[in-house]
């Protein structure tokens, strides 16, 4: 997404779909809440002072923030509820906790101990020849692995269950869900098919398949495999899917088509000229390519680049006024008065096709600071007259700390989210000058594989959150002074 400043330039700012499992998260533990004086709240298991800081931590990342951030901190209470999936303002419903296999609590504790899977109670199970309990020990295993973000981990447990039973719909739904999760919606269709052919009585066999068919742009098919669902069961999330869709459908209902070997271009025939269309379906292409060679990698199914008038644009993303471009899984980009690829149109193309390529390595869960540092990076932008105010706000340690940019941006007031902007675009840029750009894809490598952020930020440039503020911030003062 893009966020246009106060003086009409265009910057990003990004609004990513990503799929979230609904499967049940372990009992919460007592917390202590974090009350900021901007309004917002942070959940944490234990919080103590040290110093000008609050060090707070949750699970096994330790954090920091600068007290003078903190109203108050509350003890007592229990986290917010959560989900296995990565965070996002607009999710694709999938497999819900109401999809389970059932098991005995015993061939659990055989498969899960010690905080990870017991691969060896594994082929005993599948040495026994009892294919249902087997297919259960798989399952176990691959939902446990999702729970833990482990994509790849879970797709292959989930495919050693399938082998044993093939028609099993809590199976196909949990695998094609993972594959969606995976960024491979098009290899998930013919199961989430198959998982309603099987049982058409199932909510959560049509939201999947809904859920597939819309990542695959098939949007006509997603509607009417959500109401579908619905007639079944209930679902916010499943109504909040189907309203988009409908949004989609009658704002492209005259829509042409235009196609080149990476894209699908869809347009209002009357609101852009042929040669516009050709010429930014090439700009699209050479960026492609050239995303590819920074980045090494290429995603694998075709991307939809949708051009709006601006009215239309904001009636169906729903974002705010201040966004100038949009990325869901889809490019949504307002083209209204233009009739050629500026520059300023071409930064906002790369920088949204970034985001695909982000979303694609990192499996959906690379946080916004580091999406949109990416982004910015590659456009390319550079902070420029903005470096030495950021940098004096980080000698006061006036800066948002890091983990709390992992998140939206969606609700920051206009001056919060400017900051946030680069901030994030200084950090991309920290570790590309100090690293390469090799160990930027690492860290989302790692991200992709289950790492959280700074377990892969440790792994790879040896450095958690704080450690990378106050390295940001002489890395600031050095370029742009106090």
């Amino acid at each position: 997404m893009r966020l246009l400043e106060f003086d009409a330039m265009p910057r990003p700012l990004f609004f990513l779909l990503s799929a979230i499992l609904l499967i049940g998260v372990p009992p919460c533990a007592p917390a202590e809440t974090i009350h900021l004086k901007n309004g917002r709240t942070i959940w944490a298991e234990s919080v103590h002072g040290k110093g000008n800081q609050i060090e707070y931590s949750i699970g096994d990342n330790t954090f920091a923030i600068p007290k003078s951030l903190v109203e108050r901190i509350d003890a007592g209470g229990t986290p917010p509820e959560t989900s296995s999936g990565s965070r996002s303002t607009s999710d694709l419903p999938l497999a819900s906790a109401n999809s389970e296999i059932r098991v005995a609590s015993e061939i659990y504790s055989k498969v899960i101990h010690d905080n990870g899977v017991d691969t060896d109670a594994l082929a005993v199970l599948e040495s026994e020849r009892d294919t249902e309990t087997a297919a259960a020990g798989y399952f176990i295993a691959g939902r446990f692995e999702l729970e833990h973000n482990n994509f790849t981990s879970a797709r292959s447990y989930y495919e050693k269950a399938l082998r044993l039973r093939p028609d099993d719909v809590t199976l196909l739904s949990h695998y094609s869900a993972t594959l969606i999760r995976m960024g491979h919606a098009s290899d998930a269709l013919p199961y989430a098919e198959h998982a309603t052919r099987i049982e058409a009585k199932s909510a959560d066999a049509w939201a999947v398949l809904g859920a597939a068919q819309y990542a695959s742009d098939h949007v006509q098919a997603a509607r009417t495999s959500w109401k579908q669902s619905l007639t079944l069961r209930a679902d916010p999330n499943v109504e909040r899917a189907l309203a988009k869709a409908d949004r989609d459908i009658a704002a492209e209902s005259d829509y042409s088509e235009k196609e080149s070997s990476h894209f699908t271009l869809r347009f209002e025939g009357n609101q852009t000229s042929d040669s516009f269309r050709r010429s930014l379906l090439a700009t699209l292409e050479s960026q492609y390519d050239d995303l590819v060679r920074t980045l090494g990698v290429a995603p694998r199914d075709g991307i939809t680049v949708i051009l709006y008038t601006n009215q239309t644009f904001f009636d169906v993303t729903q974002a705010p006024s201040w966004t100038g471009a949009v990325n869901d899984g889809k490019l949504r980009i307002p083209v209204n008065g233009l009739d050629s690829v500026t520059g300023d149109l071409a930064r906002v193309l790369k920088h949204e096709l970034a985001h695909s390529f982000v979303n694609y390595i990192s499996h959906g869960r690379c946080p916004q600071w580091l999406h949109e540092g990416i982004a910015q990076l590659v456009e390319p932008k550079s902070l420029s007259g903005r470096g030495q105010r950021l940098s004096q706000l980080f000698q006061t340690q006036q800066e948002i700390p890091f983990n709390m940019l992992e998140g939206g941006f969606m609700n920051f007031p206009a001056p919060q989210a400017v900051l946030a902007y680069d901030e994030s675009l200084a950090a991309a840029e920290y570790i590309a000058d100090t690293y390469g750009m090799s160990d930027l894809r690492r860290i989302l490598q790692r991200i992709g594989e289950g790492s959280s952020t700074e377990a892969a930020l440790r792994a790879t440039i040896h450095s958690g959150y704080g450690s990378l503020e106050t390295d940001l911030a002489k890395f600031l003062a050095s370029k742009y002074g106090n």
